[in-house]
């Protein structure tokens, strides 16, 4: 078993985890240096005499650089045992860290396990608000429930590595993204609840409120920008092929059809990620099986806000559209992609 830190401009709270879990004899231990500067050079030169390995960033990358700078040393390192990563600022205590590491080890197949925070007691406001929305948020993304996305304190096996270093992302958006990829390439997610510890405020957190979430929920938002713009095209054709032919199907069907190739197109290679053919095999069948799908949707919704409630078509549309937004969002993250 390795343990992995990711640390930037820490206290001493990091080495008095270190010397904590050496005496639960759990496994050498990585520390990245993400850019931290001269001043905190001696605090990691006491973690080296610690018996820890140290790497070193020269400028600050962000979290999600360091966790692939770690994954890639252990790696190479050869040892072949699984990993699980904590956070320097005292968050994670060592008998939960011992608690994943068991989890971990216990497990008959590739996965990650989760230490997870239940958020009881007291929890700052904005710790509390920021994980209820990014779970809600997920929960809509993948279709699964995870109580702590955002949780620092994760177990992967060994054959992941690789995995782990192609995930895009190099700052906290990374550990969202590993959890939005992770079914999609067939990586079950299990949870280990642990205790919930906010020190001072959570003071000591580097993240940026504004910037990290916006680069959290990037996927979700360009997920919307992808599926307005798709709503815009067939919008404007159903108009135009109604005017040509007088038949809503039809209209309905040509509109749809051009719409669910752009869209498609956009979100494999921008939402989702993924250009290599072997995706593109296995993800256009399930697309445009969707497409049928909502097609169908589409249209009875469409044809029963027009027809049966007598709505102006356009307002029809814009119902229609706004009905199934949240199920495709879901269904293309869950069985697609």
């Amino acid at each position: 078993m390795t343990i992995l830190i990711p640390s930037y401009e820490p206290d001493v709270r990091l080495l008095n985890l270190i010397v904590e879990l050496q005496k639960y004899g759990l496994g050498p231990i990585v520390v990245v240096d993400d850019g931290s500067g001269p001043a905190y050079r001696g605090l990691f030169e006491t973690a080296e005499a610690y018996g820890c390995t140290v790497l070193t960033h020269e400028v600050n990358l962000g979290k999600g650089r360091a966790l692939k700078t770690g994954f890639r040393h252990i790696k190479q390192s050869g040892v072949f045992e699984p990993i699980v990563c904590a956070d320097s600022d005292g968050q994670h205590l060592p008998r939960d860290i011992q608690r994943v590491v068991l989890a971990i080890r216990n497990r008959q197949e590739a996965g990650i396990v989760l230490g997870s925070r239940k958020f009881s007691g007291k929890v700052p406001l904005r710790s509390r608000f920021g994980n209820s929305v990014t779970r809600g948020v997920f929960a809509v993304a993948t279709g699964s429930k995870v109580h702590d996305t955002q949780t620092g304190l994760r177990g992967f096996s060994y054959s992941m590595l690789d995995w782990l270093c192609s995930i895009p992302g190099d700052r906290f958006e990374y550990e969202m993204n590993m959890l939005l990829t992770a079914r999609r390439e067939g990586y079950p997610i299990s949870e280990v609840f642990i205790e919930t510890v906010y020190l001072e405020e959570n003071k000591s957190s580097h993240f940026r409120p504004l910037i990290d979430s916006f680069r959290i929920y990037l996927p979700i938002l360009t997920f919307g920008a992808s599926s307005a713009a798709s709503a815009l095209i067939d919008f404007t054709l159903l108009f135009v092929f109604q005017a040509l032919t007088n038949n809503l199907f039809l209209s309905v069907v040509l509109a749809r059809l051009c719409s669910s190739v752009f869209n498609y197109s956009v979100n494999r290679k921008y939402v989702f990620g993924g250009t290599e053919s072997s995706k593109i095999r296995r993800s256009l069948p399930k697309y445009f099986s969707l497409v049928a799908l909502v097609l169908m949707m589409n249209y009875g919704l469409l044809y029963f806000y027009n027809e049966t409630l007598i709505i102006p078509l356009v307002i029809a549309k814009l119902l229609t559209e706004a009905s199934i937004f949240v199920f495709s969002f879901w269904a293309q993250r869950r069985f697609v992609y």
